[in-house]
């Protein structure tokens, strides 16, 4: 069982301090993909760098404006291209002459996923694009970026040395695993990232959306755990007849929210691909209308 963490004291629109370099102001877009909303992270004092601006609501870019009076925003950061990631980071910018760092939206893949609520800012393009490693500095603060693609090809977190934390963005988060969402989303390059943010040790995870994670390591393992699972029950689905993704999701996913269950499907399409990949299943036809079998 994963360990979720779901108690999140808050209020929109309020600047909290979270940490000693961290403050969170919460935007009012709660919904079953962004639990109580997006979390904002300004980081530092004074001369500060801001994460995932969030959606395009007026009343939250005031709550922002307010949080930030008075100071210098030097960076905005962004972890990837979700309507509720990236939308008020070009404005936000903007406002302060600072520059927007991350990683440009995928060129487009046709037909958008179906049952994202979250949605995809396809135009999305950073003014610096960064490489995993790069390094922001600012004043008392030290940022590193971290690729990890899976929940989208683009996706980056960040660390925050001073405080061994990382922003995980929609990679990890505390409440909910997180949704895979072929063809952008690729589940082998999730493990992939699991793993290497699992090999960091940092003693914090700060999600976009949720609580913070403490307990690192052990919540890593439970969610690497919960995919391995979630695989095992695919093939055993497989093994007992079932050949076509929308026939295995009601009973893979009966104690899960229905509005999700667009979504976990595009997940266990995600695990199946990976399947084929490994010569584990084999696929006749392709996507969610494709059939499979054991190899």
């Amino acid at each position: 069982m994963i360990p979720f963490v779901r108690e999140l004291s808050f209020e929109y629109g309020r600047c909290d301090q979270v940490s000693p370099l961290i403050r969170r102001v919460i935007a009012r877009n709660p919904g079953p993909f962004t639990y109580t909303g997006t979390g904002v992270y300004i980081v530092g004092r004074g001369e500060v760098a801001v994460i995932d601006p969030g959606p395009d609501l007026p009343e939250h870019f005031e709550a922002l404006q307010a949080a930030l009076a008075g100071e210098r925003v030097t960076h905005v950061l962004v972890t990837h291209h979700h309507l509720d990631h990236s939308p008020l980071a070009h404005p936000l910018a903007a406002l302060f002459g600072a520059k927007v760092l991350g990683r440009p939206a995928p060129r487009s893949h046709g037909e958008a996923a179906p049952g994202l609520e979250e949605g995809a800012d396809d135009g999305f393009r950073p003014d610096v694009e960064l490489a995993d490693g790069d390094v922001i500095n600012g004043s008392g603060w030290t940022l590193q970026a971290v690729t990890t693609p899976g929940h989208t090809s683009n996706h980056v977190c960040f660390t925050l040395k001073e405080e061994n934390a990382l922003f995980s963005g929609d990679h990890i988060m505390g409440w909910s695993t997180t949704v895979i969402t072929p063809p952008d989303g690729d589940m082998g390059d999730y493990f992939a990232s699991l793993a290497k943010v699992r090999a960091r040790n940092f003693d914090t995870l700060w999600p976009t959306h949720g609580a913070p994670v403490r307990e690192v390591g052990p919540f890593i393992d439970a969610y690497i755990a919960h995919r391995r699972a979630r695989e095992a029950q695919i093939l055993e689905a497989l093994g007992a007849g079932f050949t076509s993704i929308p026939a295995m999701v009601p009973s893979l996913y009966a104690a899960v929210d229905p509005r999700l269950h667009p979504a976990a499907a595009l997940s266990v399409l995600a695990h199946m691909n990976q399947l084929v990949k490994e010569g584990r299943v084999v696929a006749e036809g392709e996507g969610l209308n494709g059939h499979y079998h054991l190899a």
